[in-house]
């Protein structure tokens, strides 16, 4: 992969690029309900300069009892605008580093039909073991210009995995941590089945992260990674996880290996976990 193709970009590089006025950089970070402080309260506390706030609950379609579901094209490009983000600029997603979100904003960038979006990779807990500057407050920069034309190929819907099911020509793999997918323990969001999709894989999201620099691991281990996982990577693949958001990791990572044409379950467990829904499968894979 080269550097250009790679989806990443290194502190160094941002670092070098913060003055640039084309360069636009969200944090991303978010955290499951109920969990303190709030990602916007972090945000608030300390972030890389410049950087905007990217809600993921916010940029969602609030019309859905699901948690922050694909909103419409129409929505997401007021929400990017608002943003101070114009078609055309470098857009540059970050988290605190628990690699959870920012790889959920640039798949929806991607999903959105923009193309110049990346990852810092190692987020905020790298750039700020490095010594790096961050500011506080909130920014305020003037809305931008920005369009959007969603494509339905990179997400997928609970009746088209359903009709997989008996088809089983896409291979589904979650993210979530292995005693969830067993069904082990009880979900975090009240309410939900525990256990997995039939026939899916599992492989953590946190696997792919390299714990004391908080990168992604090299593509070799994330090869292995995904093959120790009974993945075929070249066959098609849905990443799946709790809400939509982690399995934007394993998409990620995907990504970086070359695979193309991987889709996101947007709905994940959230929704295929709900009483009436689905079949549900215990155990491991």
């Amino acid at each position: 992969m080269t550097s250009q193709d790679d989806p990443l970009v290194s502190a160094d590089w941002l670092a070098a690029h913060l003055d640039d006025p084309k360069v636009k950089i969200i944090d991303a970070s978010f955290k499951m309900p109920g969990v303190l402080p709030l990602p916007f309260d972090d945000y608030l506390a300390a972030h890389i300069p410049g950087a905007v706030f990217f809600d993921v609950d916010a940029v969602s379609d609030h019309g859905s009892p699901l948690p922050h579901m694909y909103p419409d094209a129409g929505q997401f490009a007021r929400d990017v605008e608002a943003l101070g983000i114009s078609s055309g600029d470098t857009v540059v997603a970050y988290d605190s580093g628990g690699w959870v979100a920012a790889p959920r904003a640039w798949w929806m960038f991607l999903s959105f039909g923009y193309g110049n979006i990346r990852v810092l990779d190692g987020g905020l807990k790298k750039w700020r073991a490095e010594g790096r500057a961050i500011e506080s407050g909130k920014a305020s920069p003037a809305a931008g210009r920005f369009s959007a034309k969603l494509d339905s190929s990179f997400v997928r819907s609970q009746a088209q995995l359903v009709a997989n099911l008996s088809s089983g020509v896409e291979q589904l793999i979650d993210a979530r941590a292995g005693n969830r997918f067993e069904g082990s323990v009880a979900e975090p969001r009240p309410g939900l089945r525990a256990g997995h999709i039939p026939g899916s894989r599992n492989l953590p999201y946190n696997q792919l992260i390299d714990p004391d620099s908080a990168t992604m691991k090299p593509l070799d281990e994330l090869r292995t990674a995904f093959n120790n996982a009974g993945l075929d990577l070249a066959r098609p693949i849905v990443t799946t996880c709790g809400s939509g958001v982690s399995a934007a990791v394993l998409t990620l990572a995907l990504y970086r290996l070359g695979v193309r044409g991987s889709a996101l379950y947007d709905g994940s467990w959230s929704e295929w976990g709900l009483p009436d829904g689905p079949p549900v499968a215990t155990g491991p894979a």
